[in-house]
């Protein structure tokens, strides 16, 4: 077996194994497209090792979504098909796990009016509002994970020959989700403990809020009371383990919808909806954005934070150390689930339930009570530099040092 070979089998196993961890008798519902068949192949292959009941595979094609933006009528794009939505719900009910293995061009919609996607993106969002919720309740195991693409490569390393860009964009893979080492299923436990060590150490701290300071950013975050931080591995409510993002780095928690105050930079691009955005800064109010400024994006920004009264607020605040794996590799991925985990981070929309003490059991209503943000989209920005400080403010309102010079102060 090649060392290719045996990487990818390694990873499959991650996802399978790890990821979504597959038990005896359960369902996997897997969201892919074309650019990566070989390796879901490969994923199908070692759930049903595993003992998954039945895969189903939901491809899509990339280039046929171009199409479609390019030549479809104004009035196709706020529909979205009941049966797509009965399918993932009816899986979720039934116990299923949840698999996105994601691969697009960050410029694969360059071009395209921004309407357009913003419609598609916002029917999308509500018509899959109550898969959703099965999702930022931890009530089934879910991972995102991702393989290459030849526009996603590109975009990576445009100054290799083209021969070469998907190996070198799979070799960064491999690196960034631990597949490449002699025991990748032992690697992720002993970096589960890690990560959770620091969400321990934060759930004791019980600050009530964070304080930003970096270049372009002086923001303050109250933490809504009862908050917990999470990190790494999850629980559905079956009691099973599973890993939501692979790679991951990051511990986080949820934000006081009405508690944010001052503004943040962008220290990364943003790729969304098949476009970049870029060197953008965000100005809140009592929690809600009342300014957006970008040099690159503005107008797809723009309709993102317009999305609902949601997408005007904060659900998630998230740490990840400057001098991290990810970040360390010097690499800019383009894509969010590489890059939010070499950066420090947030995200525009809705919070996690999982995040509040309770939370998990409780109505949106009773959740929007506590403080918590709900939107039809979740989309997370890079804030992150090797200057950026963080304070938690306890509730006495002394300070301690979180983060200095980019990395953890404890």
């Amino acid at each position: 077996m090649s060392t290719f070979a045996k990487y990818v089998e390694n990873y499959a196993a991650l996802a399978v194994e790890i990821g979504v961890n597959i038990q005896p008798g359960q369902y996997l519902y897997i969201a892919a497209s074309t650019d990566t068949l070989e390796f879901t192949r490969a994923v199908t292959k070692k759930a049903y090792e595993v003992g998954a009941k039945q895969v189903f595979v939901d491809l899509t094609d990339d280039q046929l979504g171009r199409i479609r933006y390019e030549n479809a009528p104004e009035d196709s794009f706020d529909f979205f098909p009941e049966w797509k939505v009965m399918e993932r719900e009816q899986l979720a009910e039934k116990g299923a796990a949840f698999m996105n293995i994601v691969s697009q061009s960050p410029d694969l919609l360059k071009g395209i009016d921004s309407t357009r996607i913003a419609t598609f993106q916002k029917t999308a969002g509500k018509a899959l509002s109550k898969y959703r919720q099965y999702v930022q309740s931890d009530k089934i195991s879910w991972t995102v994970i991702a393989a290459p693409s030849a526009g996603w490569a590109a975009k990576v390393f445009p100054d290799a020959a083209p021969e070469k860009q998907l190996e070198l964009l799979w070799e960064a893979i491999f690196k960034a989700v631990r597949a490449d080492l002699a025991d990748p299923v032992q690697a992720w436990a002993d970096h589960d403990k890690t990560l959770h060590e620091k969400v321990d150490y934060l759930n004791d701290k019980k600050y009530t809020s964070l304080h930003y300071t970096a270049p372009g950013t002086d923001l303050t975050i109250e933490l809504p009371k009862g908050h917990l931080w999470a990190g790494a591995s999850s629980t559905n409510e079956k009691g099973d383990s599973f890993m939501a993002n692979m790679p991951t780095e990051e511990v986080f928690t949820v934000p006081h919808k009405n508690g944010v105050n001052g503004y943040v930079s962008s220290t990364k691009p943003l790729s969304y909806g098949g476009n970049i955005i870029d060197e953008f800064t965000l100005t809140f109010e009592n929690g809600r954005i009342t300014k957006v400024e970008a040099k690159e994006g503005q107008e797809v920004l723009t309709k993102l934070v317009e999305t609902d009264e949601g997408s005007h607020r904060l659900g998630e605040v998230a740490l990840v150390p400057h001098d991290s794996p990810i970040s360390n590799s010097n690499i800019l991925f383009y894509n969010t689930l590489f890059d939010e985990n070499a950066s420090n981070h947030l995200a525009i929309g809705s919070a996690y339930a999982f995040c509040l003490e309770g939370g998990k059991t409780m109505s949106q209503e009773e959740l929007s009570k506590h403080g918590l943000n709900d939107s039809i989209t979740h989309v997370d920005f890079m804030i992150g530099s090797a200057e950026m400080s963080i304070d938690g403010i306890l509730e006495d309102g002394s300070r301690e040092p979180i983060f200095r010079a980019g990395n953890w102060a404890f």
